[in-house]
C-alpha cells in the first residue's frame, strides 16, 4: 500500500474531544498523530462536521482539525491553523 501522508504518524491511544459550535465534546480516541494531522476513533460519525477542534486534555493539545476520510468509526483529520 503507498503512504500518502506528508509525515509519518507514530501510534498512540488517547482519550480525545470533538468539539465544535462551542458545544460539549463528543468522545474520540485519538488512534495515531503526527505534526500534520491524526486517525480519530468514534461511536458514530453522526452529527461531525467536516471541521472542528480536537482536544486531547492530557497534552493539552487543541488543534483545529478538517476530515480528509471518514469510515463507519474512524476517520482522517489534518490539522490546520
Amino acid at each position: 500500500m503507498d503512504e500518502k501522508r506528508k509525515l509519518p504518524r507514530h501510534r498512540t491511544l488517547k482519550a480525545g474531544s470533538i468539539t465544535f459550535n462551542r458545544a460539549s465534546g463528543i468522545d474520540c480516541r485519538v488512534r495515531n498523530m503526527s505534526a500534520a494531522g491524526a486517525c480519530l476513533e468514534v461511536a458514530s460519525q453522526v452529527g461531525i462536521p467536516d471541521d472542528f477542534v480536537l482536544v486531547v486534555e492530557v497534552d493539552h493539545f487543541k488543534q483545529p482539525c478538517h476530515v480528509i476520510w471518514r469510515k463507519p468509526t474512524r476517520m482522517g483529520v489534518a490539522f490546520h491553523d
